[in-house]
């Protein structure tokens, strides 16, 4: 088996309104739904319409031999659904081909996975609800945590919940010597099959692909090609994981991103002995061939592939702390609707994200994809709108023990 896994990631957060000191238990509010609204229209303008109507092309023009798979965020879906019901349909129309994958995945984005088991498990069965109503029904075979985070405990996890196929990175400190295009087998659960990225092709169209500084600027179907036929005949996979927004919103259309996806499938087909699967395929018939260890979590993000994106400062630690504080009060409260939407919302990894102060290797990347002037500003309007979410949850407790008392009585 000679085949390319295409994977895209969806997800937009639910953005935090500028929300002040003064307002905690004034406004019970948090979400700024002019930007969010906002912004999913501009990316469904420049990347979901028209990225999904060539992949729709593609997938027809050659027959379902192209395919691809895509995870998309419960916060996306609920997005989708408020502000762009004409993106979901065009997902919709994707998946009804029969060859494309969705994926399962957290709820919220979240980073429960590192905190709590029962709510990373409440978070994936929330998430394929989602997927089955907005999808006829359809369910997951394949998992992928937030921001690929993945190490042996997580995997354990994942293999409990009835996953039996997980994404991650292939970060060199984990693979040392070995290729990420192979199927591999997690230490910790040998039924459990890891599907790495290969993140060099990977971003060379993710991060390099309008990057005229950059040395194999400008990047062509044939240069690209050209780099997959050199990948030796005994290695059988390359995963290309990206983010969706890499067409058209992080590589302007004006850069070729859309013309360079719309050649790429056929010369592959016609030039090299790869065929397109989805990861569920390749799984299935790609032969693992060693466990991969991961004693401590890594990710996709930055030059390190660890958690320093998001738990790698003390205002990311505390926020992260005190949020889940409340797992247990919030628990109690399954029944209040506008509870429980504020704690899958709040556990967005993007909020913990901003905060980041990394300032050097990665610190533009950081800068472009945050709302804020800086991560202090981004700490102090979290911890606000999280201070109001907390008087909230206490309130709300009381007021369920006292009507549990006079029940009782």
């Amino acid at each position: 088996m000679r085949t390319i896994c295409f994977y895209f990631q969806v997800h937009q957060p639910y953005r935090i309104k500028p929300y002040r000191f003064f307002d905690i238990g004034e406004d019970h509010y948090y979400w700024d739904d002019y930007s969010n609204r906002s912004i999913m229209r501009k990316v469904a303008q420049k990347c979901y319409l028209p990225m999904n109507k060539l992949l729709l092309e593609l997938i027809r023009e050659h027959e379902g031999r192209f395919k691809v798979a895509f995870s998309i965020s419960g916060v996306c879906l609920d997005q989708f659904e408020a502000y762009a019901p004409d993106v979901l349909d065009s997902f919709r129309e994707l998946v009804a081909t029969g060859h494309v994958e969705l994926l399962a995945e957290t709820d919220g984005h979240a980073l429960s996975a590192l905190k709590s088991k029962v709510e990373f498990s409440r978070m994936v069965e929330r998430h394929s609800a989602k997927i089955a109503k907005h999808f006829h029904g359809y369910t997951p075979k394949t998992f992928r945590n937030t921001e690929l985070i993945y190490s042996d405990k997580i995997g354990e996890m994942v293999y409990d919940m009835g996953y039996s196929t997980i994404l991650t990175e292939g970060a060199k400190h984990i693979l040392g010597w070995k290729s990420p295009n192979f199927v591999y087998t997690a230490a910790s659960q040998p039924k459990l099959k890891v599907l790495l990225k290969n993140f060099q092709l990977s971003d060379d169209i993710a991060f390099r692909f309008s990057n005229k500084t950059w040395p194999d600027y400008p990047l062509t179907v044939d240069k690209f090609v050209n780099w997959i036929r050199e990948i030796p005949a005994e290695q059988e996979t390359l995963n290309l994981f990206m983010d969706y927004e890499t067409f058209g919103e992080h590589q302007w259309a004006d850069s070729g991103i859309f013309e360079f996806m719309r050649a790429l499938p056929a010369a592959i087909m016609r030039d090299t002995s790869f065929t397109f699967s989805t990861p569920a395929e390749v799984a299935e018939h790609g032969k693992p061939i060693a466990p991969i260890q991961v004693p401590v979590p890594i990710s996709w993000a930055d030059e390190e592939r660890d958690l320093t994106a998001w738990l790698g400062n003390d205002l990311q630690n505390e926020a992260f702390t005190k949020l889940y504080e409340l797992e247990e009060d919030v628990k109690l409260l399954a029944d209040d609707y506008d509870i429980q939407r504020d704690w899958t919302y709040l556990q967005t990894s993007d909020h913990f994200y901003y905060m980041c102060t990394k300032f050097f290797s990665d610190g533009d990347i950081h800068a472009y994809f945050s709302p804020y002037d800086t991560p202090y500003d981004a700490f102090i309007n979290y911890m606000n709108a999280l201070s109001d979410f907390i008087l909230r949850v206490k309130r709300a407790k009381k007021a369920l023990a006292k009507a549990k008392a006079e029940t009782d009585l």
